[in-house]
């Protein structure tokens, strides 16, 4: 096969998911997406029903696989697994940790806070770059002169447009580019990566507050997930 094919790997963000109790849920099996969640994985799925989609990878957890099964299903492939694109781990999983919620002033939760730049709460921003990119590869190796879509979530997403476009990993989470169902996509020829581009095939059906460069609303959990 010639080193200058063009692969597209378009690697999404899930769907909103069905979270009554406002918790951070992480790595937390048995949280799957909300009906207006599926409508934007649906809605994703219209958007890509034309494109050259070859394989399609997602996350471990359900709300990643569930996103990505209309898209597998429009393309007539089977979703694969690949745990190198799970969320962050999070000491505060399971607990309620949202913008104005005052989280910030528990003295309980001060020595998780200490290290803002690695972070000391949870999995390093390197170790989620190096995995990311990994399973990055792997999808890119996958789809050799096609297009794949790999379904994460929004920190690791992050992280690896942030790598990849040489930025700093710490950041304000308020600041992230990466919406609920959005497409980060990486176009390679070969192994190189020559473009990055950014699109929002659902963001009508994304509330207001939780989208990119909106304003935090109090008690709002939408920046992890």
């Amino acid at each position: 096969m010639s080193g200058n094919e063009r692969t597209v790997v378009h690697v999404m963000r899930h769907g909103e998911v069905e979270n009554p109790e406002g918790v951070l849920y992480g790595r937390l099996p048995g949280f799957h997406l909300s009906g207006l969640g599926v409508r934007m994985a649906e809605r994703v799925a219209e958007h890509l029903a034309g494109r050259d989609i070859t394989h399609v990878v997602a996350s471990t957890l359900e709300r990643a696989r569930e996103t990505a099964e209309p898209i597998a299903r429009s393309h007539g492939v089977e979703v694969a697994t690949d745990v190198r694109l799970i969320e962050a781990e999070n000491a505060f999983q399971g607990k309620e940790f949202g913008v104005g919620d005052g989280a910030l002033r528990r003295p309980a939760n001060w020595p998780l806070l200490r290290n803002p730049f690695r972070p000391s709460w949870g999995e390093p921003y390197a170790e989620q770059v190096a995995r990311m990119r990994a399973a990055l590869g792997a999808a890119r190796d996958a789809a050799r002169g096609h297009e794949a879509v790999a379904v994460s979530h929004q920190l690791p997403i992050w992280m690896l447009r942030s790598s990849v476009e040489r930025r700093r990993l710490w950041h304000d989470p308020r600041k992230r580019q990466c919406t609920l169902a959005s497409l980060t996509s990486f176009t390679f020829v070969g192994d190189d990566i020559v473009s990055i581009t950014y699109t929002e095939p659902a963001l009508d059906l994304v509330p207001a507050h939780l989208r990119a460069g909106a304003r935090p609303v109090k008690g709002a959990r939408g920046y992890g997930a």
